[in-house]
């Protein structure tokens, strides 16, 4: 087991941070889309979302399987929090001079019980399933091609969180044909965007490493 040192402390806290705050800049922002190719939307959270499932995969790199998942824990007990104090704030009755902000406060916050748990169990399996996978595949790589299985990693969990969160939320209100053709370039989109942050791991890494 390796023994870690202050430094060591100071840099999980710094990756925790980016951790956390690209998972909430993800679930807040991400209800804002944007128009895609042939006709279809994708959600803004696109750009940030990778970087979470990324962030697993270089803590894990570095530190190991267990400081990753304990990195997942942290994003599970932070998302079932913030549902929490968003759906106490939401039905807290208002005072007269914050009403002109009611109906967009509420529209923004006032997330149905179904979405917050599609987001939530998406959100679980997903992440411990990238980081599952990421050490899969090191054992099948060897300690050389971070990039590969951390982009193998990213493609399957990628699929199981878009998958997930789209099926619990929207089965029964849209068709099956629809879900999927939103889907499909939501989930190549992300993929897209974890390799074009890949450099940026390899950065991270370095960082992590340097100084040990």
């Amino acid at each position: 087991m390796q023994t870690l040192t202050e430094r060591d402390y100071k840099k999980i806290l710094i990756c925790l941070t980016l951790y956390i705050t690209s998972l909430f800049a993800a679930n807040t922002l991400g209800i804002k889309l944007m128009p895609f190719l042939f006709g279809t939307h994708l959600s803004v959270g696109v750009f940030c979302f990778p970087i979470v499932f990324i962030m697993t995969d270089m803590i894990g790199e570095v530190y190991g399987k267990k400081m990753a998942q304990n990195f997942v824990l942290a994003g599970v007990i932070s998302i079932a929090l913030f549902l929490i104090f968003s759906f106490i704030s939401t039905i807290a009755p208002w005072a007269e001079k914050s009403l002109w902000v009611k109906d967009s406060y509420n529209q923004i916050f006032g997330i149905s019980a179904r979405i917050s748990i599609a987001s939530l169990v998406a959100f679980f399996i997903a992440e411990y399933q990238d980081v599952i996978a990421f050490f899969f595949f090191k054992k099948k790589t060897g300690e050389k091609k971070f990039w590969l299985r951390s982009n193998l990693s990213n493609i399957w969990s990628q699929f199981l969180d878009t998958i997930i969160f789209m099926f619990v939320a929207f089965l029964g209100i849209y068709p099956i044909a629809t879900i999927m053709a939103i889907i499909i370039p939501w989930w190549l989109f992300k993929v897209l965007m974890g390799f074009v942050y890949t450099p940026l791991s390899y950065l991270g890494i370095r960082l992590l490493r340097s100084g040990n």
